[in-house]
């Protein structure tokens, strides 16, 4: 199966990190089970502590959209965009090699 790799950037105001951290894991397991989603990762810049990124992996970008559509998505996407210290940025992709 060859699945949508969806990562999102995301820079925070740093006195919004707490905030951020716990509705991330408040929603993770939701956001890792909902359909389509086979996979979710949340990572954190080495150099610049205030930006994250979420990496995931979804069936198709038809189930990705059926996500961003939810009411799960719009609650927690709605909540975190007003943490914000810059524009978010978001990319789908497609896997061509893994080398082990």
């Amino acid at each position: 199966m060859e699945l949508l790799i969806r990562v999102v950037r995301m820079e925070f105001q740093e006195e919004h990190i707490p905030a951020f951290l716990e509705n991330f894991h408040a929603n993770k397991e939701k956001i890792r089970n909902f359909p389509g989603c086979h996979h979710l990762e949340l990572w954190q810049d080495e150099n610049f502590k205030n930006i994250f990124m979420t990496y995931s992996h979804w069936e198709s970008e038809e189930a990705l959209n059926q996500y961003r559509d939810s009411e799960l998505f719009k609650g927690v996407w709605g909540f975190t965009k007003t943490l914000f210290a810059g524009k978010p940025t978001a990319f789908s992709s497609k896997k061509i090699v893994e080398l082990p």
